[in-house]
């Protein structure tokens, strides 16, 4: 008699697999999602699992995230893998578009619920395959701000009415990353990209932390860190009144020639910034139910400013 080979089954590192009670909670959460979704007038597209390599290195350093398809048996001639499984949406998103564009209405908004892989170390919350359900809206040349409004509208009302999240205190932190970036120009930081990703991580180092490596890595002085440091670190409000008093000041400074001041102009774009701000956060509490919303639901928070080269 041959030998019998037993496999014993075990799960595999990072790939999810829900019992049944798990799943249709899953079912429940991604009919609520979808509804939310096109109840906002946004439609579904579906793209392949797999891109070409070349497609997903659009995005970068990315490599270790990558699983690419290799034929166990390949063709003669086939050195290396040229498809790859998708880590995101936002990369097929911007080929389809790219490849249809002459079929599509603008502004083009649509979403799309679908899995996709990742390369990582499995840990609590993160895993190498999951689902990820994903909004966006494309428009030729500008985009209406009012979409700005809509975007963090929608995921609050996702939030606040899946199954089983009732009792859940969810609170949405919006931001304008043009108005500390033209802060820091109208300050002279010499480093605005070091300095943007200090004050990014400030919810997990010390205050101190953060002012050591502003003063180490952007140049800033004591004198900025005065100016600044409750606006930047302190600060989560539902009002941009305190915005636009300290935008006033630095105006003042800047007329009077003050040295503190280096350009005037990032001032005037600042200003732009805290006026988009305002205008946003308006519209969102203008389109919620306010029977069904706190007061602090929805704020403002100048330290998420993390980084949007890859769009």
């Amino acid at each position: 008699m041959q030998d019998k080979k037993i496999f014993k089954p075990r799960p595999v590192s990072g790939f999810p697999e829900w019992l049944p009670e798990v799943r249709i909670v899953e079912q429940q959460w991604l009919d609520h999602i979808r509804r939310v979704f096109e109840s906002y007038g946004f439609c579904s597209v579906e793209t392949p699992s797999i891109e070409e390599l070349e497609v997903l290195h659009a995005k970068g350093e990315v490599d270790k995230e990558i699983y690419v398809l290799e034929r166990l048996h390949k063709e003669e001639g086939d050195k290396e893998a040229r498809l790859a499984l998708h880590f995101d949406q936002t990369v097929p998103l911007a080929r389809y578009v790219a490849q249809h564009w002459d079929k599509l209405v603008f502004p083009f908004k649509r979403y799309q619920m679908q899995r996709v892989w990742r390369g990582e170390r499995p840990q609590a919350g993160r895993f190498r395959e999951f689902t990820q359900c994903d909004i966006d809206v494309i428009n030729n040349d500008t985009l209406p701000l009012h979409f700005d409004a809509e975007m963090p509208a929608i995921i609050w009302e996702v939030l606040n009415g899946l199954p089983g999240m009732e009792k859940q205190r969810i609170q949405i932190r919006i931001s304008n990353r043009t108005i500390l970036i033209n802060l820091f120009e109208a300050l002279g930081f010499t480093d605005i990209p070091a300095a943007l990703r200090i004050i990014d991580k400030k919810d997990k180092i010390s205050e101190f932390d953060v002012k050591a490596q502003l003063k180490a890595q952007a140049g800033m002085t004591d004198e900025h860190w005065k100016l600044f440091s409750n606006l930047l670190l302190h600060q989560r409000s539902s009002l941009t009144t305190s915005l636009f008093v300290a935008l006033e000041q630095l105006e003042g400074w800047a007329a009077q020639s003050d040295p503190l001041i280096k350009s005037k102009d990032a001032l005037l774009k600042m200003r732009k910034g805290v006026e988009d701000l305002d205008s946003v956060l308006t519209q969102i509490k203008n389109s919620l139910p306010h029977n069904s919303i706190s007061v602090d639901a929805i704020v403002m928070d100048l330290g998420i400013v993390r980084g949007l080269d890859y769009y």
